[in-house]
């Protein structure tokens, strides 16, 4: 997907705040802490199709209103994906902002899960 020049403004300045990780080692975060959380990002008609086996719901659209319910623990380790890795970073430095101290955004996101053989629902 092609995206603006705009966009892609935005995304790298939350880049420049947050922390990103790659699918290896977002796989290898899940397995040595079975409290840290997927969350997909992406819109509903995204998730319905597919996503990452054991990942949460919560689209970039809700997640500021409804991630304190979800988790309470600000210190939660939270891992965020989307499409392609530019949504999950706008989410997770907007989660940073919010007194969340454990956020990563994964790199290529569902593209890049999918690509690389992890579990999928």
């Amino acid at each position: 997907m092609k995206h603006s020049e705009g966009f892609l403004n935005v995304v790298n300045d939350a880049k420049s705040r947050i922390r990103e990780v790659t699918v290896d080692e977002t796989k290898q975060r899940m397995k040595a802490n079975p409290d840290a959380k997927l969350i997909d990002v992406r819109e509903d008609n995204e998730w319905q199709v597919g996503h990452a086996a054991g990942a949460h719901h919560l689209g970039k659209g809700i997640i500021e209103r409804d991630i304190e319910a979800t988790v309470p623990d600000k210190a939660t380790e939270l891992i965020l994906y989307c499409g392609g890795g530019f949504r999950s970073a706008l989410a997770a430095d907007v989660l940073q902002t919010m007194g969340y101290t454990n956020v990563f955004s994964m790199a290529g996101g569902w593209k890049a899960w999918k690509d690389s053989g992890g579990d999928v629902a």
